[in-house]
């Protein structure tokens, strides 16, 4: 890709039509949430089983969002607010590469970085009037983050260390002539939505609520600014993120330079790995900047879909998913994103070498 294509063009070449529509909240009040909590069980319902590489996640009220005195929160991660959110069953780790290649060889699904560029289709989802890129980009690829980069003249610039890679995939992941082979434990990277959906139609699974998502990440906790609690002087220990100067200068203390193979780290207090740093997580839920300032947070929601319409401030002419827990690029000094309430918003149709995505199972859905 020449170095004159904007960062704006690294967006739009990944973007479709897809939209991924949610469900308004069902709202509750605190004593209609005792009465469903106590109701349910806090354990696995009595007539199933943990499915294989699941764990179950107990019904919870928690605090959703910004936690009290978290200084790095953003304000669409504010104001912080109760929920309600039903027992589910949940992957202790991201979809690895060997259950996504599972998936293909059962189904010969074709992942959406895998397939030709129509430009004729991508300028129908395109702010009017922007101009076709050369040819030479226009082919099937991904997003890479360029580890060749010295210094930076502008943070708010990400075009410096991200870069369109023809022939990136998930069997792919830096490039055409880089392979999975012998990581059939890392976290399976270059998915887009609707690959994602795809496997879970598959799995008979889901991607997890926002909601869920966080309750999972809490554990047996209900405030935590973290998996393991707050203390951030344990970072490095716990997950997989960027250490050093960002994105110049990656330190590596922890023995990974860029992503890592899942259980790495150690798990949180149920058995969940991975859930911050690594790689950023797909869930089912719009990105709404403003979404949680539109609820009412004096009122308990229960199980709470998300916006019912996505939106971004730098990107009013599409609607993006939510992603979570930030990943092995996330440092302090620019994306502290590897705290449960952080998230930020994926295009539908965008792809890149460090996202990826974990499921869920509903006791509904295993019955």
């Amino acid at each position: 890709m020449k170095a004159t294509i904007n960062s704006k063009i690294l967006v739009f070449l990944l973007t479709s039509s897809i939209v991924f529509s949610c469900k308004n909240e069902n709202k509750t009040n605190s004593s209609e949430i005792k009465e469903i909590a106590e109701l349910k069980s806090t354990g696995i319902p009595k007539s199933l089983k943990a499915p294989k590489g699941m764990v179950w996640v107990e019904a919870k009220t928690f605090t959703q969002g910004t936690k009290k005195d978290d200084e790095m929160a953003l304000p669409r991660e504010k104001p912080g607010h109760d929920v309600f959110v039903d027992g589910f069953f949940i992957d202790v780790t991201e979809v690895t590469n060997k259950q996504f290649k599972a998936f293909v060889k059962e189904t010969g699904y074709i992942t959406v970085a895998e397939r030709p560029i129509d430009w004729e289709d991508l300028k129908k989802e395109l702010p009017e009037g922007t101009p076709k890129p050369h040819d030479s980009v226009l082919k099937p690829g991904s997003l890479i983050f360029n580890k060749e980069i010295k210094q930076v003249a502008n943070m708010r610039n990400y075009e410096q260390w991200w870069r369109w890679q023809v022939g990136a995939d998930w069997k792919h992941p830096e490039g055409p002539e880089s392979s999975i082979k012998g990581k059939d434990n890392y976290p399976v990277v270059h998915i887009a939505l609707e690959d994602a959906l795809a496997y879970c139609k598959w799995a008979n699974r889901r991607l997890p609520t926002e909601a869920e998502w966080e309750s999972a990440a809490q554990g047996s906790n209900k405030d935590a600014v973290y998996t393991w609690g707050n203390n951030p002087e344990i970072l490095n220990e716990k997950a997989n993120t960027w250490q050093g100067v960002f994105p110049v200068k990656n330190e590596s203390k922890d023995g990974f330079d860029l992503i890592a193979p899942v259980k790495a780290y150690p798990a949180n207090s149920i058995g969940i790995y991975d859930m911050l740093g690594n790689v950023w997580e797909l869930t089912g839920d719009l990105f709404n900047e403003n979404y949680y300032n539109q609820i009412d947070s004096n009122k308990v929601l229960k199980n709470p879909k998300g916006a019912d319409k996505g939106y971004s401030i730098g990107k009013p002419y599409i609607e993006e998913q939510v992603i979570k827990g930030g990943s092995f690029l996330c440092n302090a000094s620019y994306c502290a994103s590897f705290r449960i309430s952080a998230k930020m918003g994926m295009e539908p149709n965008s792809s890149s070498d460090h996202i990826g995505f974990r499921t869920v199972a509903t006791p509904d859905m295993l019955e």
